[in-house]
């Protein structure tokens, strides 16, 4: 890395973190500073704001199990633009809830939702081990429970209630609040329970009901309902084969009966063994949250929130998502384009892996293997296409040449950019020229030279 370029990422970085910014990237996975799983996205005062859970790697001195997940408190991030994601920091620690254990690192699957002027965040968590029962020296088996932290806005400050929800237990929970404003209260514990919430947002009804219709073998949980044109539709990760996939069922009442009715998302290629998800609706268009591994391959307890659009069929029912690099949201021509993030490319001739293995937060590379070798990015905003020029981060141990074009391979030539030979970064630069206005796909294609790689493209 350049001195140059370094001193660049510095500024930016520094500019970002004092704004608690993430740095303007609109791909997947959609946080890069650190691990984020079982993203729960809502639209409040008109952002999008997304509560995910937080992974962390196991803490000097930690007494349970490292090969498991530790998490031990909750962010809140938002957006208006799908690309840039403000993170407001912690709003819920295991150490400041009085019912949680402080020491349990299991702050699961959250969800947040609005009524009457107040924000109800719920959070699932081991309780404080119960104290010895009287004449016996065991103590109870730790229990999940689910709690309730209230703001009066949606990123808080949110003060948790002293005691979780009574007569419930489980993980995973997620609240439809339905036109007639009931409220609805579903969660996991080897099955997916509904029950009922008070006006008060924060006591059930009568007895938790379990849903039926659904599958009884392989594990399912993490329910997340939504209603739409009158259809109700619960969607739950479910261990079908050997790791968790997406389905749903659908009814015409938020307590079911519900029918099953397909597969949302695909077991994962990566094989992480979890997937947990939301679907939510902005400007005319849905969207599924959901996370991976991207940031930690060889470890699936380290996940990272992605979102991918996802579209209905005429009759209600959902179409398959196919997951992507690229993501969702516009991407600024001038910003650094991570063309890693690629929605396609070549077969056989494209690489991408870590920047720095030490380092996965730092990002990728793309490593073009020989000429013709090509990626297409999407949805890049060229604005009134007043560029100058085209600048290319690269480095090739024997010189290379990247040509860039619009919409295809065989599209108008936008710059043909030189890469010396180099063993470090560099930045290299050509003049653009036919730069379009609006919003166009670019595709970065290798025609001469030796293998180069890439980590950003940028027009200036």
């Amino acid at each position: 890395m350049s001195l140059k370029h370094s001193l660049r990422q510095w500024l930016l970085m520094g500019i970002a973190g004092f704004m608690n910014i993430q740095p303007a990237l609109a791909t997947n996975p959609l946080i890069m500073d650190q691990f984020t799983a079982d993203p729960t996205a809502r639209v409040f005062e008109g952002k999008i704001y997304v509560y995910p859970s937080h992974d962390i790697k196991a803490p000097p001195g930690f007494k349970g199990k490292s090969d498991w997940f530790v998490m031990p408190d909750y962010h809140v991030f938002s957006s208006d633009n799908l690309t840039d994601w403000k993170d407001h920091g912690m709003i819920i620690s295991q150490t400041g809830v009085d019912w949680v254990d402080p020491n349990a690192y299991a702050m699961w699957a959250p969800d947040c939702v609005y009524k009457d002027g107040k924000y109800y965040f719920y959070f699932p968590a081991i309780a404080k081990p119960a104290e010895t029962a009287e004449g016996s020296n065991e103590k109870k088996r730790p229990e999940f429970r689910i709690g309730v932290a209230v703001a009066d806005k949606p990123a808080g400050p949110f003060k948790p209630l002293p005691t979780y929800i009574q007569g419930v237990r489980g993980i995973d929970p997620n609240v439809l609040i339905d036109k007639d404003g009931t409220a609805y209260l579903y969660y996991s514990a080897g099955r997916i329970y509904v029950a009922k919430l008070k006006p008060n947002m924060t006591e059930i009804e009568g007895e938790p009901k379990v849903i039926e219709n659904l599958p009884v073998k392989g594990l399912v949980e993490g329910p997340f309902v939504f209603e739409r044109n009158g259809i109700y539709y619960l969607t739950y990760p479910h261990v079908a084969n050997k790791i968790e996939r997406l389905e749903y069922a659908m009814s015409t009442s938020p307590m079911g009966p519900f029918k099953h009715a397909g597969v949302i998302l695909d077991e994962s290629e990566s094989n992480c063994w979890t997937v947990h998800h939301s679907i939510l609706d902005w400007q005319g268009q849905s969207y599924l949250f959901y996370h991976d591994r991207d940031l930690s391959p060889s470890f699936d307890k380290n996940r990272s929130i992605r979102a991918d659009k996802l579209f209905f069929n005429a009759d209600g029912t959902i179409q398959k998502v196919i997951p992507t690099l690229r993501g969702v949201g516009l991407v600024n021509a001038k910003s650094e384009i991570q063309i890693d993030r690629y929605s396609a490319r070549s077969v056989g001739s494209v690489a991408v892996t870590f920047l720095d293995d030490a380092n996965p937060h730092a990002g990728w590379k793309t490593t073009f293997g020989n000429a013709k070798s090509w990626v297409r990015f999407n949805e890049v905003d060229f604005g009134q296409g007043a560029q100058k020029s085209i600048q290319v981060r690269a480095k090739s141990g024997a010189g290379s040449v990247l040509e860039i074009r619009l919409g295809s391979a065989e599209g108008p030539l936008l710059g043909r950019v030189k890469v010396d030979k180099t063993a470090d970064w560099k930045l290299s630069s050509a003049a653009a020229q036919h730069l379009p206005k609006g919003v166009h796909d670019i595709v970065v294609t290798q025609t001469g030279g030796k293998a180069v790689e890439v980590d950003w493209v940028s027009f200036q």
